[in-house]
């Protein structure tokens, strides 16, 4: 039964993907009370070891979904393949709850889109199955910062430019950064495979492909979930999504504008007291939270640089940065399960 602990049967598709792997650590981390686990992926993954502790005689070996019976489990993590989710995902939810990584059902305003830290009360709306859609690692950083801020003074608008983390592409694509740096440090060429281009000493001004308007999937993303996770569906949003030379950790820079007036001061007790936020101000020995810094602690998001907009009134400027996979993917996904189980009881 969901509401006895210790007695979940969970599930995991995509366990060999980044943030499968990030999803396992997590439960296994935050000692989930699962009495189950079950490790998924496709054909190509079967028999895989998922590798979570030092004894690699305990790790957990990769099982086929196609040949899974859903209506064992009563919690399943669709993990970023959206392929997967689109194959399997509709089905589990019929006899589970299904937290969804991908993109496959976030446009879908019958299914519900959780960030655990901006919109939590969603989901004691649902029973004990059905679907979850989790937003992209950018809608949840940036969302994750806005709210405290939209309650303050009431947004009207938000202009960012995301930098974005090789890892939003993948294993294959955190491969691509390793290797094109030895190789171009070793005197030879970069291959550009995993992003079109060079990556490794490069920015790419574009994640993701570009419709007939020249805006990215990815910026379309992020202004539609960060509108339905605020529940502003008129809020402006205007975006710039980047792919930088970094392994994992997605940094924003955003400008807010606002209904009421605020100021530093106020917005900085706000933030404080925010769900899953930590604020670094520019007395602290840190100074500002960077990718390769602060954001490796997998459990937050890192707000620096606040400071009021010369340019126009009540509006503000501040840095964002955030792990994409661990705090944004699998912490989000694991958090909105530990919603749901408590609601359960």
């Amino acid at each position: 039964m969901k509401s006895v602990a210790g007695t979940l049967r969970v599930a995991v598709v995509g366990a060999t993907s980044l943030i499968g792997e990030a999803v396992i650590q997590e439960l296994r981390a935050r000692s989930f009370p699962f009495a189950e686990l079950h490790a998924l992926d496709d054909e190509r993954h079967v028999g895989r070891a998922v590798r979570e502790q030092e004894d690699e005689s305990a790790d957990l070996k990769t099982q086929a979904v196609d040949a899974f019976d859903f209506s064992r489990i009563d919690l399943a993590f669709f993990c970023g393949r959206a392929a997967l989710s689109e194959r399997y995902a509709a089905a589990a939810a019929a006899h589970a709850w299904v937290l969804d990584n991908s993109p496959a059902f976030r446009t879908r305003t019958d299914v519900p889109l959780v960030a655990a830290d901006v919109n939590p009360t969603v989901l004691a709306r649902l029973g004990t199955r059905g679907l979850i859609a989790l937003p992209g690692s950018a809608s949840v950083a940036l969302a994750t910062a806005l709210k405290p801020l939209h309650a303050l003074a009431g947004l009207t608008r938000v202009d960012v430019a995301t930098y974005q983390a090789v890892s939003g592409g993948g294993r294959a694509a955190i491969d691509e950064l390793a290797g094109e740096t030895v190789a171009m440090l070793s005197g030879r060429k970069a291959r550009g495979k995993a992003f079109g281009r060079q990556i490794a000493f490069n920015v790419i001004p574009q994640v993701d492909q570009v419709d007939e308007e020249g805006v990215s999937r990815e910026e379309r993303r992020l202004w539609e979930e960060t509108r339905r996770l605020l529940d502003a569906p008129e809020l402006a949003i205007n975006a710039t999504a980047v792919r930088v030379p970094v392994f994992f950790g997605h940094s924003l820079a955003v400008h807010a504008a606002f209904e009421r007036p605020v100021t530093v001061a106020a917005a900085l007790d706000v933030l404080r007291r925010g769900s899953g936020i930590s604020v670094i101000d520019t007395a602290s020995s840190a100074e500002y939270p960077t990718p390769a810094t602060l954001a490796t602690a997998p459990d937050r998001v890192y707000l620096g640089r606040l400071r009021s907009d010369k340019t126009r009134e009540r509006a503000l400027n501040f840095w964002v940065v955030a792990d994409n996979v661990r705090k944004c993917a699998a912490h989000n996904a694991v958090s909105a399960a530990q919603i749901l189980v408590n609601s359960a009881r």
